[in-house]
């Protein structure tokens, strides 16, 4: 009896420690599927502003199509506002670089993975594009670690096979949350220790500047990205000065 009791204990334990682990790797899996899957907003409709993400597609994609852009930037909010807040400072760094700015407000990985895979990316091979994408995947549905990076792993390969020479500048993603311990920032850091590994220092660099934006205790100020998201023009600042030496060689790099 005691020998029966042993074994059930055994297998009610195995399974108590296998089932969760069982069933993160399920929610991981799921959320791979989704971060790696183009997916379009065409749908989506701002009252205010109308059907906007059709009309910037449709406007960055004809754009796209007059070729020669040499510098490309690629992401989120973040990077659409450059065209914001951000506007002097991208006058004053990129304005002589024929560069593109394909950010748009709201985009996860797949929105940008669609948006490649329609236009935006054809009809010119870039020297440089700055790829910084994956606070949506955190702040909408805190997509585990290893689906963001499974997104942004995926779109840098679709930039490879478009443009086989682009030097790939794979930035960190930004910090969010006004502390260190702030659950999406945590998310966004652990993404960033696992996009990391992705550079090979030929075709891909990676460059975490978020210490730039943070005070010495890892603090993110209202001063910096007042929703504690979204840079103002002094963050937008910030983000040329620390990546242009690395940028600069990037550019002239055979």
């Amino acid at each position: 009896m005691t020998s029966t009791r042993s074994r059930l204990f055994l297998i009610l334990a195995f399974l108590y420690l296998t089932v969760p682990l069982l069933a993160n790797e399920t929610v991981v899996e799921d959320a791979i599927t989704i971060t790696t899957t183009p997916a379009h907003r065409m749908d989506e409709n701002n009252k205010r502003r109308g059907p906007w993400w059709k009309d910037r597609h449709e406007e960055k994609r004809a754009l796209a199509e007059q070729g020669n852009w040499e510098l490309v930037f690629l992401g989120d909010s973040i990077t659409h506002g450059w065209e914001r807040n951000g506007q002097t400072t991208w006058d004053k760094y990129y304005g002589d670089r024929k560069a593109i700015n394909l950010g748009f407000g709201g985009d996860r990985t797949e929105h940008v993975l669609w948006r490649l895979d329609h236009g935006e990316f054809d009809g010119y091979k870039p020297r440089v594009a700055v790829i910084m994408i994956g606070t949506n995947n955190t702040g909408h549905d805190m997509h585990p670690p290893e689906a963001i990076a499974a997104g942004i792993q995926k779109i840098v390969a679709t930039i490879q096979k478009k443009s086989p020479d682009t030097k790939i500048l794979l930035l960190g993603i930004f910090p969010r949350g006004a502390t260190t311990d702030d659950p999406k920032r945590v998310n966004n850091d652990k993404t960033n220790d696992i996009i990391s590994t992705m550079a090979d220092e030929k075709r891909i660099f990676f460059l975490n500047i978020n210490d730039e934006f943070l005070t010495q205790d890892g603090v993110l100020t209202k001063e910096i990205m007042p929703d504690l998201l979204h840079p103002k023009e002094k963050g937008y600042a910030i983000w040329a000065e620390a990546i242009e030496p690395t940028l600069a060689r990037l550019y002239n790099m055979k």
